[in-house]
């Protein structure tokens, strides 16, 4: 197949990104021609909560791809509309997780549809944002109305998707493992190098209200009765970070909580996972995650929140545990647990076993499928 990517990639940064160059990566290794256009820009940096949009890692995830598209700029969306319709692809694939982007996907595929047989496909991390904007519903609407296969990776957006567009044409597949990190490091290598010591939790990625870091805090003073160990906090705080210090302080766990405001860059990423006893995500609202993806390729298990795909990933008891959203005393509970009955290497077997349906292969496969119909 003749298949044109639409998305962000290396220099800029994040996990969309990253996934576009594992699935371009995927794809051209199966045999197809792929070609990638990617974003000029992402965000006006007066919305962007983030020092930097640029992946300043050393060792980034790049990809042969042509920076061709602008969705800040509304003079481009028609002139890329053309260039997609002009390689005569068969199928164009965009990835859609916030609507911000609906009216530069829509103008881009109303032209392209106009000019060119190629089928559109999206690639759905959320049907619905997690933090609503007026306008949202209408955008992505728009862009469904043009899209005529979908592919989602949980049955939360596979839900969400069927209440936008009843009709949809889609398929479920979980979404693939980052290993683009490097091998798992020393234990105690890696926890001198964040420096810390002893039994460790982590709480990865970008701080908002819905994943739920306030709900973590709360529940560390009945963790730290039981297991005294150190929760590290990485990752940018996108709203107030002052308010997760102040609680820090007021709960008086300042000696047990290690906050890193920064990006990771991807050469460091291992040794945060290497360094960890378990991920925590105490997520109030989820659609899926990334970041259990990063976990399980380094075999890390996970306590995580009963919402949204979080429960069709981890599996409780069995490779991490599950407790109900907002809820400190049940996470705290789960977290001891997870110590006082030695799950670690029971729960590392049980991830090693489960990562073949994790693969890349197997979701380009998925693609293959849904644009053979």
């Amino acid at each position: 197949m003749k298949i044109i990517l639409v998305g962000p990639a290396h220099p800029l940064r994040g996990g969309i990104a990253q996934f576009g160059a594992l699935l371009y990566n995927a794809l051209e290794k199966r045999g197809h021609e792929v070609s990638f256009h990617r974003f000029i820009r992402q965000y006006p940096k007066f919305l962007f909560p983030g020092k930097t949009q640029k992946d300043e890692s050393k060792s980034p995830v790049e990809v042969k791809s042509i920076p061709l598209f602008d969705p800040l700029n509304p003079f481009n969306w028609p002139l890329e509309g053309a260039r997609i319709a002009k390689e005569k692809p068969d199928v164009i694939i965009l990835n859609w997780w916030m609507p911000f982007f609906g009216p530069s996907y829509f103008a881009v595929l109303l032209v392209a549809k106009l000019l060119c047989r190629g089928k559109v496909m999206l690639l759905v991390h959320n049907a619905i944002p997690h933090e609503k904007r007026p306008g949202d519903m209408l955008f992505t609407r728009l862009v469904f109305s043009l899209t005529d296969y979908f592919i989602v990776m949980s049955e939360a957006v596979k839900d969400d998707l069927l209440k936008i567009k009843p009709q949809a044409k889609f398929i479920l597949t979980p979404h693939p493992l980052y290993e683009v990190f490097g091998q798992p490091r020393g234990v105690e290598e890696s926890r001198r190098a964040l420096g810390v010591s002893g039994p460790v939790i982590l709480f990865f990625g970008f701080v908002r209200e819905y994943k739920g870091l306030h709900v973590l805090l709360d529940a560390m003073p009945g963790i730290l009765k039981k297991i005294p160990l150190t929760l590290v906090v990485a990752g940018e705080f996108y709203e107030d970070k002052e308010a997760y210090m102040e609680q820090i302080a007021r709960l008086g766990i300042g000696e047990n909580v290690k906050v890193l405001d920064r990006f990771i860059p991807n050469e460091a990423v291992s040794d945060y996972f290497s360094a960890a006893d378990a991920l925590v995500l105490p997520y109030l609202s989820a659609t899926q995650s990334g970041i259990t993806q990063i976990a399980f390729a380094f075999d890390l298990p996970v306590i995580a929140t009963e919402v949204g795909g979080l429960p069709e990933v981890v599996a409780d008891g069995e490779t991490g545990f599950l407790v109900p959203p907002d809820d400190p005393a049940a996470l705290a509970d789960a977290v001891i647990k997870y110590f006082q009955t030695d799950n670690s290497k029971r729960f590392r077997e049980n991830i090693r076993r489960e990562k073949g349906r994790f693969s890349w292969d197997a979701f380009a496969e998925a693609v293959e499928k849904l644009a053979d119909e």
